[in-house]
């Protein structure tokens, strides 16, 4: 656990695209608890705050707030994008207008076979390779694109009490992109972050989450993903 001058120091601001979702609230909770200014974003703005309220009720420190996904992502040093598949495109483009250049796009979307009908358990192919590809592809030149968290348990992720003890696998083009990633990941309890290459590998990693999703429907479990041999 990092202390509270040492959170001081690391707070960054986070806007989380899909906040009322299980990922982006178990994020909001995880980050608030290291932290972070949060800003969950929805289509909604009142579900948003609604979201906003109920991670402080677990948090009570938490320096949280929601709002309209555009009115969120304004001025964030990072953007989490943790919406299903379906809806990131249409949630990048109505949000290119409020992107500015520097900031860093985390995206955690999986184009899981539930985007057009299909099993939580398949993946469905994309056009550009990969989700965290596509998201390049839609935001504003001078963005930044980072993919990551696709293994993580939102069910454990929601709970603040529960030390994580995984890996989460980031891609990135740019080295420096993937260090400000891995600083504000880092501040999450038992988050150990693992630079997985450039973001074509994205297409690889996020092929993980379906496999996953069906280890845990077969032994009913919440698991999680570790990578072995490094200090």
């Amino acid at each position: 656990m990092t202390s509270e001058g040492d959170q001081m120091a690391e707070s960054k601001s986070v806007a989380i695209l899909g906040g009322t979702g299980n990922l982006g609230h178990g994020m909001a909770v995880r980050l608030a608890g290291a932290g972070h200014t949060v800003r969950i974003g929805s289509r909604d703005a009142g579900r948003a705050e609604e979201a906003a309220r109920q991670v402080s009720a677990l948090v009570p420190s938490a320096i949280v707030s929601g709002a309209d996904n555009g009115d969120a992502a304004d001025a964030a040093d990072f953007v989490l994008v943790a919406v299903p598949f379906a809806s990131q495109a249409s949630t990048l483009r109505s949000v290119k207008d409020r992107l500015r250049e520097g900031q860093i796009v985390i995206d955690a979307c999986v184009p899981l076979g539930t985007a057009i009908g299909g099993k939580p358990t398949q993946l469905t192919g994309v056009w550009h390779g990969s989700a965290a590809e596509q998201t390049a592809a839609l935001v504003p030149e001078g963005v930044r694109v980072v993919s990551g968290l696709h293994t993580l348990s939102a069910d454990d992720l929601a709970d603040p009490e529960l030390s994580l003890d995984q890996d989460t696998l980031i891609c990135g083009n740019s080295k420096a992109d993937k260090t400000a990633v891995t600083e504000l990941l880092s501040t999450i309890e038992g988050l150990r972050v693992v630079d997985a290459g450039r973001l074509e590998s994205s297409r690889m990693v996020e092929g993980l989450t379906p496999i996953l999703i069906g280890i845990n429907i077969r032994y009913k479990v919440h698991s999680g993903f570790r990578i072995t041999g490094l200090e």
